[in-house]
């Protein structure tokens, strides 16, 4: 399966850079064509789910995933997210950690694993690359936005 990272180092105190990298539905907004629904209900944590649609009409596609690890940041701690891909279509994980950076600043490292059932293993180059650059897109976005 195709894997990519991404590291961002950004003036934020850890809190405020999870906070951003975390609340779900605010990833409608950085990456076109995508809805987030919430599955679940309450704060988020282990178990919480949610939906990632992208595309349009019948050339949508369903990205459900479930927390199955959260440990939000805590006394000048780091925090770490970690996502498994539940859906039909797209599966893998996802790992968001935030840590501390230097001179008061976040370091970013979002790890993705992604895979596209039905497509051939030979496009895991076109994947990784397609999959870098939206997510980098996306990410850069997450984190300049209040």
């Amino acid at each position: 399966m195709p894997t990519f990272c991404l590291t961002r180092t950004v003036p934020l105190p850890l809190d405020e850079a999870w906070r951003r990298v975390t609340e779900w539905p605010r990833h409608s907004r950085t990456v076109p064509l995508t809805r987030i629904r919430v599955l679940t209900g309450g704060p988020t944590g282990v178990g919480t789910r949610f939906t990632a649609r992208t595309g349009v009409g019948p050339l949508a596609v369903d990205d459900t995933m479930e927390v199955t690890v959260w440990r939000p940041p805590a006394n000048g701690e780091g925090g770490l997210c970690r996502l498994e891909k539940r859906g039909r279509v797209v599966l893998g994980w996802a790992r968001i950690e935030v840590r501390p950076g230097p001179g008061g600043r976040s370091r970013v490292v979002w790890q993705e694993e992604l895979r596209l059932r039905f497509l051939p293993r030979a496009l895991d180059g076109a994947v990784e690359r397609t999959g870098r650059a939206v997510f980098g897109r996306g990410l850069n976005r997450l984190l300049r936005r209040a």
